[in-house]
């Protein structure tokens, strides 16, 4: 009791000395360049919670005690801290923070401010990277960048994606874009047993991602960049003590939804009451209710682990890293290892003038490609049957019987779980690929820069197919098969290059880029097919290639006071593609841009940051793709079916292929304006860019004129292209306060392609469907790969009748000549919207993706929903349908019921692409960061097209691999 009295008077006693210690400060928070009030500035006492915001005034109040440190913080302005000590009152002026303007972006053979930037180039750094069991680069940026589109080739784990920025500009060669990884440029191609060449980096190893989309900026890298850039910069070591960062997920990943076919029940009653129907048709029915579909997919489990240190080592930057991944498909039997080990070493000699660059990355991955022909024999394998028939000799698989032979009927579908069961399909790849590059900074002459960069992309896989003899089949000889491959591909590179930087007067800048590049890409690629060799023909198949590129490039680039930019770039390329006459090609280019928020009458401005408009106009090649050495006569060995018999005794024989000395160079022109624009301390930011690109002299194939050529189709220079559209970004900022913070980007682009000119039509886009159909055609003054049809008739229901298409000519026939181009796979508007929000240790990410206008061709239902193709004319089997029977009621398999325009569907979609919440723990272990989280992927499609998904590279949606859901559940440690 006496205890308790004496702590209540000593607390008494001290009272009034708290009470007088505590003061209230007031103040005003403004720019220091400007003198404005600033609204909205947290300022916090150090240590506690205890804080408030300034009022629209810049005005504050706050009660404090002598020796209290104060925060001043806000978005844009270099944080302050003061300490208190009676100050009445306390006014503060806050530094702009011009970090965000002096962020570097990564260019061709150099970097620059972002403020410096006059072409086309769209910055993503890590912090705004996608989340989720991400395999490959591009993913990471999908749906972050206004006019780029990364569509996945399918749902298999580790499969390639479709990347076109702005469009389509070729009809024949690659429209994918140049992948720059630490100054090396990547072939653009790949090798045997590689899902994605793209997958040798891993992502937990990339800081930065730079798209160069217009030809200002694309140039520098020539006929390379024809379809846009994007460099890929890698983490590197840094100095001060090792950190430590252990990244791991593991995920679980289902099918959405299946190929709506007819189920037992409906199968049943079909066949029973089929016209052609008869007593050894209805004797192939069994009992069995089979979800084939179910059958060939289940969950996939995956798992991805990284881990990395950061730090000084004798003195020397290093980071290194390891990670292993292993994804399983949801097609059974599919599965993606890899293996990846990283290190960078960056160190400086001779009092810094000498900056070294080391990197090396080694790959290595195993594939076990599931047998994707079980996809389309699900979707028509009858339901009624049995997976599973001991009496039949095929390992214990069902299957349909010839009673003639006793083997499978010719045209017959095989049993798809023995599809996937009976062969084995795999693959190793390893790759490797290093660079060292030297910059010296002259002791004798300081302003100039000496770079050397050596560089090796080197990649090896084998891979080898087993198909079991218990494989069903209509071959009475079959006793399995064997086939393997080898392929190897080298990559070399070498530059060199000089920089010349020099400031006078402080007010003009000068930057002088001049150099050399060397790149050359070697395969060697072997074959072998155990089947060729008991036929006694041709067994094995060995193609060597190799070609070159060799380049010599500048730029210059010059700046005024801060305010007046120009940027002038020329590359000459020569292409052992091409024949010498036609093998230089030059490709200049030309920017300027004018940072208008330096002028005088604006710099004052309380509401702009940034504004800055920017005028581009530039050239670039393309004969990427394109095969090799098409000027020299090439002598091709016969197919196996084609040998040439002398007595018992078959030999292959050669013929030369086509040949067309005059091959150029395809050229894109591009003219972009832009403007990039931050408001309101940066909370509002982004740019817009408006830009028409034509390209001339399209490769494609052409016909020529009989005995004039040895072939009667060639690749020729024939046609043009225009490319013309509109990009729009915004980021903003609504919240930010100590505890919350609320971020918004969005993007929207539209593009407009078209051929400009092409002497004749060209059809493409082989479907399944009869023999050597094709859906879509390049024509002038249509879109690329547009879909060419007949224009199907409905009835007044507004159901297709068969057979009813509009005579278009109106001569009374319906033929080839009726038909009609009608939409095409490519959208007109590509959007993306993400939200990010944080509270306190809580964080939300939600990404958003859109495509409106791309149409689909629903091969699926087109190929097989027929009634007549539920008993072939054999009957000795039976085959399922797509229900869109039920709604058409078509009965006949024609071509031009293939070609109709009722199955070419709106495939606009509103996607949920990823959803991840997040928990730091910051203090649960001393000096350690742990950030627990999950996600979800794949969350929700909204769309009218009746298909699996309507996001389908090209446009044909025939027997597609499905993109599963994914849930994943995440950890991340920073020690």
């Amino acid at each position: 009791m006496k205890t308790i009295i004496n702590s209540l008077l000593l607390t008494l006693f001290f009272a009034p000395a708290f009470v007088l210690a505590q003061s209230t400060v007031t103040g005003m928070v403004s720019e220091t360049d400007t003198n404005i009030p600033i609204a909205g500035v947290n300022i916090i006492v150090k240590g506690t919670t205890t804080g408030t915001v300034t009022d629209f005034d810049g005005n504050f109040s706050l009660s404090v005690s002598q020796g209290n440190v104060l925060q001043f913080s806000y978005l844009g302005f270099v944080t302050q801290e003061i300490t208190y000590s009676g100050q009445a009152p306390l006014n503060v002026q806050l530094v702009e923070d011009t970090s965000v303007l002096d962020e570097v972006v990564v260019i061709g053979y150099g970097a620059v401010k972002k403020e410096d930037v006059t072409g086309a180039a769209d910055l993503v750094t890590d912090k705004d990277f996608n989340q989720g069991p991400v395999v490959s680069a591009p993913q990471l940026i999908q749906g972050k960048v206004a006019g780029v589109s990364v569509t996945s080739s399918s749902g298999a784990p580790g499969d390639g994606q479709e990347i076109r920025i702005r469009g389509n500009s070729s009809l024949s060669l690659n429209n994918n874009p140049l992948v720059v990884i630490d100054g090396i440029p990547l072939d653009q191609g790949g090798i045997g047993g590689s899902r994605n060449p793209l997958n040798m980096v891993n992502p937990n190893d990339i800081e930065s991602m730079t798209v160069l989309k217009d030809a200002s900026a694309t140039s520098i890298y020539g006929s390379r960049a024809a379809n846009g850039v994007i460099i890929v910069t890698t983490k590197k070591g840094k100095d001060g003590d090792f950190k430590f960062n252990l990244s791991s997920l593991t995920s679980v990943g289902s099918p959405i939804d299946k190929v709506d076919v007819l189920n037992a029940d409906e199968f049943r009653n079909i066949v029973m009451n089929h016209p052609q129907a008869n007593a050894t048709t209805l004797s192939l029915l069994q009992d069995y209710d089979t979800d084939w579909q179910d059958e060939i997919y289940g969950s996939a489990f995956g798992q991805d682990h990284s881990f990395s240190a950061t730090g000084k080592a004798f003195g020397v930057p290093m980071r290194a890293s390891i990670s292993y991944t292993d994804f399983e498909g949801i097609l059974k039997r599919d599965n993606f290892k890899r293996t990846t080990g990283a290190l960078s070493l960056t160190p400086k000699l001779f009092d810094d003038h000498l900056k070294i660059e080391l990197n090396a990355r080694g790959t290595y991955t195993e594939n076990a490609f599931g047998n994707r022909d079980a996809i389309s024999s699900a979707n028509s394998y009858a339901p009624t049957q049995p997976i599973y028939d001991s009496s039949l000799p095929y390992g214990g698989y069902s299957s349909w019987i010839d009673p003639a032979t006793g083997l499978e009927p010719s045209l017959a579908n095989t049993n798809p779980v023995a599809l996937l069961n009976l062969k084995d399909d795999v693959a190793e790849v390893r790759r490797f690929i290093g660079n060292a590059k030297f910059d010296y900074n002259l002791h004798f002459f300081p302003d100039l820069t000496a770079t050397v960069n050596a560089a090796l992309d080197k990649s090896n896989s084998h891979g080898r197919v087993i198909t079991s003899e218990l494989m069903p089949t209509t071959d009475p000889t079959w006793n399995g098969a064997r086939t393997s491959f080898r392929n190897e591909s080298t990559n070399n590179l070498f530059d060199a290059y000089l920089t010349y930087n020099k400031t006078l007067n402080e007010a003009h800048k000068l930057t002088v880029v001049g150099g050399y590049s060397y790149q050359s890409f070697e395969y060697d690629n072997y074959s072998y097919d155990s089947e060729l060799e008991e036929r006694g023909n041709t067994y094995e198949f060995i193609d060597k290639s190799k070609n070159v590129l060799l380049s010599y490039f500048g730029r210059l680039n010059y700046g005024y006071d801060n305010r007046y930019l120009l940027t002038a770039t020329l590359r000459a390329d020569a292409s052992s593609k091409l024949n010498p006459d036609n093998r230089w090609g030059y490709f200049p280019s030309v920017a300027l841009a004018w940072n208008m928020h330096n002028e005088n009458f604006l710099e004052d401005s309380s509401v702009l940051n940034e504004l800055k408009l920017r005028v581009g106009y530039g050239e670039v090649g393309n004969v990427n793709g394109l095969g090799d050495y098409q000027f020299l006569t090439r002598y091709l060995g016969s197919q196996s079916n084609a040998n040439y018999q002398f007595g018992n005794s078959f030999y292959q024989t050669y013929r030369p292929d086509p040949i067309n000395p005059d091959l150029r160079w395809e050229i894109g022109n591009t003219l972009n304006v832009g403007l990039d624009y931050s408001l309101l301390n940066r909370r509002i930011s982004g740019s817009f860019n408006a830009y028409i690109k034509q390209t001339k002299d399209l490769i494609a194939f052409a016909s020529v004129d009989p005995f004039t050529n040895f072939g009667s189709r060639i690749d020729k220079n024939i046609g043009d292209m225009e490319n013309k559209g509109v990009e729009f970004a915004i980021n903003v900022i609504p919240v930010r306060t100590d505890d919350f913070e609320w971020s918004v980007s969005y993007n929207i682009a539209l593009n407009d392609n078209q051929i400009t000119d092409l002497p004749f039509d060209q059809v493409t886009g082989g479907i399944s469907g009869g023999v050597g159909n094709n859906i879509q055609l390049h024509t002038e003054g249509e879109a690329p790969y547009s879909f060419y049809v007949f224009q199907q008739i409905y009835d007044n229901n507004g159901k297709p009748i068969e057979g009813a298409f509009v005579d278009r000519n109106g001569d009374n026939v319906i033929n080839d000549a009726d038909k009609y181009v009608h939409k095409n796979p490519y959208a007109d508007v590509i959007m993306g919207l993400n939200t990010n929000l944080t509270y306190k240790n809580w964080d939300l990410a939600i990404i958003t993706r859109a495509n409106i206008g791309n149409y689909a061709y629903n091969n699926v239902a087109s190929g097989n929903s027929y009634l007549n193709g539920v008993i072939p004319t054999t009957n000795n089997f039976l085959w399922n349908i797509h229900s869109d029977y039920l709604y058409t009621g078509f009965k006949n398999q024609t071509d031009n019921n293939f070609l109709s325009s009722h199955f070419i569907e709106d495939a606009s979609f509103f996607k949920l692409d990823n959803i991840t919440l997040g928990y730091t723990l910051n203090d649960a272990v001393k000096d350690a960061s742990i950030r627990l989280y999950g996600s979800v992927q794949n969350l929700l499609t909204i769309t009218d097209y009746n298909g699996l998904d309507p996001e389908i590279n090209g446009g044909i949606d025939n027997s597609f691999y499905p993109r599963p859901r994914t849930i994943v559940l995440g950890l991340n440690v920073g020690f």
